[in-house]
């Protein structure tokens, strides 16, 4: 089984200043990704929404398998926004480097990076019982 769950706040660049911000580029920013989220077409959850005047991007499923297009969507933001950030976390149990443990992916200023999640991991013994068979 394939879990993942996070969010991204999409964001054209990194500048805090109101004078670099260009509202017709983050809105075609926006555009190119709903565009793809409507390619993408996931039954689970791949959602953008503007809260507050700030844009973001969810994403939640469960699929049987490692779906390598949601991982790849969400560096996909970040190339498309430089200045955007969030988080992905990632349980696949068919990856042989990673099966018993959550992989959190990082986003900060566009960019990717991934470690264990500590928290959650490793998945046996912190979220399941060892299996007694």
């Amino acid at each position: 089984m394939f879990e993942y769950h996070g969010w991204v706040k999409v964001l054209e660049s990194a500048s805090a200043g109101d004078d670099d911000y260009d509202n017709g580029r983050l809105h075609g920013i926006v555009e190119g990704i709903e565009r793809r989220i409507r390619e993408i077409n996931s039954p689970y959850l791949l959602d953008l929404r503007w809260m507050n005047g700030e844009v973001f991007v969810h994403f939640g499923g469960f699929p049987n398998h490692r779906d390598a297009e949601i991982v790849e969507f969400f560096g996909e933001v970040g190339e498309r926004a430089p200045g955007s950030y969030g988080l992905l976390h990632v349980r696949d149990d068919e990856d042989p480097a990673r099966e018993n443990e959550v992989l959190v992916i990082g986003m900060v200023r566009g960019q990717l990076t991934d470690q264990s999640e500590s928290l959650l991991s490793p998945c046996i013994p912190v979220l399941e019982d060892p299996f007694e068979g």
